[in-house]
């Protein structure tokens, strides 16, 4: 008897590409869309148009395709979270939260009602089964689409049962597919932004449930340059938006933000040679370890803090609260609310949030 898997359809050419190839691999698939925001709150949303562009696949493959609204469960485990980041002065990624709290919580029970034998995603990533410890989370062979960050807080138990299709597979070889099979998505844009924000105006949004806050725009030495529109708006190393360009400071370069002062409701900046930017350690919280948990209280790994930047080598020790690690070279820019992710080889262990920078 055939194995049913439950795809999670976003309207996106990825998953459908997914769910053809288990088509194709012998599964009998089942497609179910996820409405993690409620479409009249906050502004335009693509969750209609990207329904009708699942059913569509979905009639075009011939299979079953199923919606499910999550956006209480998603305002309870992922929205407030992310609010409380902002408020606390930090740069949350709720994109990971969504994948450990809803896509791989809800999602996965929801499947099992509808007889899944297995979940799956288009994710690019890989997965190993039946390894000592549980499931590995692994590195998918396009790695200009890696999503093993995104992921990096799924716990192990979570993964039981997980397909991901698209782990040896470069995004023009899914669209080669897609377009090759007459899918409605082949030349469908990839979705960008927060994930629930989608491409609205982030500004805006956020303005929605955090009043502005203004406060002073200071260097290093506390001169009062400016005034900021509230904290939420800035990271460290943004350049735009600053409003500061006329004025004069120590250095020749453009002005960005080094640091965000909550307390006083400061916004640093520097336009030096950027060092303040630069940091040879951070504090995280608990690492949360995909698989086996073999490493020990010290141990050496690849390390990123962002989604797009390169591996970078680093030591890392575990403490009474979470881990401190160490880089090789200085990093540029690490955020606290963001996460740091782990690797060993192809294999990506996990991560942790991201508390705070030593220099």
């Amino acid at each position: 008897m055939k194995k049913t898997v439950v795809v999670g359809m976003s309207g996106g050419v990825d998953s459908s590409v997914a769910a053809k190839l288990l088509i194709d691999g012998g599964y009998n698939a089942v497609g179910l869309f996820m409405r993690n925001w409620d479409e009249d709150d906050g502004g335009e949303c693509t969750a209609a148009a990207d329904w009708r562009d699942a059913q569509a696949v979905c009639g075009k493959l011939g299979i079953p395709c199923y919606s499910v609204n999550f956006a209480k469960e998603y305002r309870q485990s992922v929205f407030d979270s992310f609010l409380d980041e902002y408020r606390a002065g930090r740069t949350p990624n709720p994109d990971v939260l969504c994948n450990r709290e809803i896509k791989f919580g809800p999602f996965a029970s929801y499947a099992k009602k509808l007889g899944a034998d297995y979940i799956a995603t288009g994710h690019y990533c890989g997965i190993l089964h039946g390894a000592p410890g549980g499931a590995r989370l692994l590195k998918a062979a396009d790695a200009n689409k890696d999503q093993t960050y995104f992921l990096n807080a799924v716990r192990t138990e979570q993964l039981n049962g997980v397909l991901f299709p698209l782990a040896d597979l470069t995004k023009s070889a899914v669209r080669a597919i897609a377009e090759k099979c007459g899918l409605p998505t082949a030349k469908k844009r990839d979705s960008t932004g927060v994930c629930f924000i989608g491409e609205r105006d982030f500004k805006r949004f956020l303005q929605n449930y955090l009043p502005n806050k203004k406060g002073n725009i200071v260097d290093k030495s506390g001169n009062v340059l400016g005034v900021h529109d509230g904290l939420m708006y800035y990271t460290p190393g943004q350049r735009r938006g600053l409003n500061i360009g006329g004025v004069r400071g120590c250095g020749a370069g453009r002005w960005y933000v080094t640091d965000k002062r909550p307390d006083t409701n400061e916004l640093v900046v520097s336009n030096g040679e950027g060092g303040e930017l630069f940091s040879r350690s951070l504090e995280c919280g608990p690492i949360n370890i995909i698989g086996a948990d073999g490493f020990g209280d010290k141990f050496a790994c690849t390390a990123k803090t962002r989604y797009r930047q390169s591996e970078q080598n680093a030591v890392v020790t575990r403490t009474a609260v979470g881990a401190s690690v160490e880089f090789e070279k200085p990093q540029r820019a690490v955020t606290p609310g963001q996460y740091v992710v782990f690797y060993v080889g192809n294999r990506c262990l996990g991560g942790a949030v991201i508390n705070s920078v030593g220099r």
